[in-house]
């Protein structure tokens, strides 16, 4: 087995940027869900997978010589309010492990006890939210979209009180790092461009390393950010993705997908779809998730104008120059998803109509999105057709999307394979998600929970077993508000 690797580069860094914390023990963990094939990735050692020490340490009760906990702070726009000291209010960053390939990643307890940045909140999580984050996250990776991964949960023994008493559990979060736009907006808040400059290097080293050869490294850095995000959000348009609060202090540095509270997977098309519950004027949005993302990279591009160029208009101007970039990245990234998911590759730009034109007729019948896509990656994807009530308007479309596909080199063999590499068989489901949320919660009950784990781990494969799961919600199953768990 190779070496496990442990580092703590983060607490190198000023101590004005975090608070070294312990977590508060909770009265009688019990194994939840653990992940093992993430486990081998990181060479975790034996003794900290299934076993009593690793529930020991993923609750928070006894952690080993290795772990030197603290929590992150940070600032950022809740819902575009500013809020200058938000910071890790449940959450503690144990480690920095370094992986089988390499790559450093945090290791996070979530919901382990109160921090000094809780504002009065216990630190904790209900089951539910674990639940939720554990499944989706490890669904969107295998869905091959940047996130944040699950590597443990455990239930506390202890009750959370939130509108009424809930079971409560701790998850252990896996990502690249948890440095996010709203990190940068503390770090420039306490106006010490030294401590600006510190930080934004230690991030060059450790997401961007080549921009630190380029020859204005921070402009680059921008620019990195700027792609990432604009790859990343593209990913999650083209499966129907919202992620539900995209507040700054929810956008990660390294592009990947953070924070999963009230997200959801849009089944009936909309583009005004919202499932957040505190969401009320749909800042967030599915079709607002692009410009949102353009938003908050703004924020981003406003700490680092001292960076940029001594005289500010000038580096307003370099950062401008940089956002504009955003539109044309996210535009190139979506046309190329979405044309791949209808087999059109190479994307031509005559593409972006026939996109379009699909989704306004998918609009006017509220159709589901996954379901419609993946019917069209089959053999006969004429009977998608059953899906439309204006069958002309179908017909029309169809016929020119045959029209498009005669054009290239693809059998209709080679198209279906294609289609299906990129369009799920299955997604997490809102009902379904909620479904293993409430058997764990109200029963103890594990078994839908495990089943989806399973199931989900292999979205773009049609097992017959797992055809109930790929099925949308009936009426009476239907999921239209999400929360988070704080």
């Amino acid at each position: 087995m190779p070496e496990f690797t442990v580092q703590h580069s983060y607490q190198g860094l000023p101590a004005s940027l975090f608070e070294p914390c312990q977590p508060t023990p909770v009265a009688a963990p019990e194994w939840l869900a653990f992940n093992q094939p993430l486990a081998e990735e990181l060479a975790l050692p034996e003794q900290y997978r299934a076993s009593a020490a690793g529930l020991a340490m993923f609750a928070g009760n006894s952690l080993p010589d290795w772990c030197q906990p603290l929590a992150q702070a940070y600032a950022g726009h809740q819902f575009a309010n500013y809020v200058p000291r938000l910071g890790d209010g449940r959450a503690l960053l144990l480690a920095e492990v370094i992986s089988r390939s390499g790559q450093r990643y945090d290791l996070q307890l979530k919901g382990a006890g109160p921090t000094p940045f809780s504002r009065g909140g216990d630190g904790r999580s209900p089951l539910g939210p674990v639940i939720r984050e554990y499944l989706v996250s490890e669904a969107m990776h295998a869905l091959g979209v940047p996130t944040t991964r699950a590597l443990a949960a455990v239930s506390s023994g202890e009750q959370v009180y939130r509108d009424e008493p809930l079971p409560g559990a701790i998850l252990s979060r896996v990502a690249k790092s948890h440095i996010r736009i709203g990190t940068f907006q503390y770090v420039a808040s306490q106006g010490n461009k030294g401590l600006l400059t510190e930080f934004a290097d230690y991030v060059i080293a450790r997401h961007y390393p080549a921009c630190a050869q380029a020859p204005q490294p921070y402009l680059a850095l921008l620019e990195a950010v700027i792609a990432a995000q604009a790859a990343t959000v593209a990913h999650w348009m083209s499966l129907g993705f919202i992620h539900g609060v995209m507040n700054t202090d929810n956008m990660s540095i390294s592009g990947d997908t953070i924070d999963y509270g009230p997200c959801a997977f849009m089944e009936a098309y909309d583009e005004k779809t919202v499932f957040s519950a505190i969401d009320r004027r749909g800042r967030y949005a599915y079709a607002n998730q692009p410009a949102i993302a353009l938003w908050n990279l703004t924020r981003l591009a406003e700490t680092l104008l001292s960076l940029l160029h001594a005289d500010q208009p000038e580096a307003i101007a370099m950062a401008t120059a940089a956002l504009e970039t955003f539109s044309q990245r996210y535009q190139a990234a979506y046309l190329q998803r979405m044309s791949a998911k209808l087999a059109l590759v190479p994307a031509r730009e005559e593409d972006e109509q026939l996109i379009s034109s699909l989704l306004q007729l998918m609009q006017q019948d509220k159709v589901d999105f996954s379901l419609l896509f993946y019917q069209l990656s089959l053999d006969t994807p004429e009977l998608a057709g059953d899906l439309f009530s204006d069958k002309h308007s179908w017909q029309q479309w169809f016929s020119a999307w045959q029209r498009r596909l005669a054009g290239e080199a693809l059998s209709a063999t080679q198209r279906t394979l294609s289609m299906q590499q990129v369009n799920p068989y299955l997604i997490p489901r809102n009902h379904l998600v909620q479904q293993a949320i409430s058997q764990a919660t109200e029963h103890g009950d594990l078994s839908v929970f495990n089943q989806l784990q399973q199931a989900w781990r292999k979205p773009f494969t049609a097992n017959p077993e797992y055809a109930a799961l790929a099925l949308p919600a009936n009426e009476q199953q239907r999921v239209n508000r999400t929360f988070c768990g704080t």
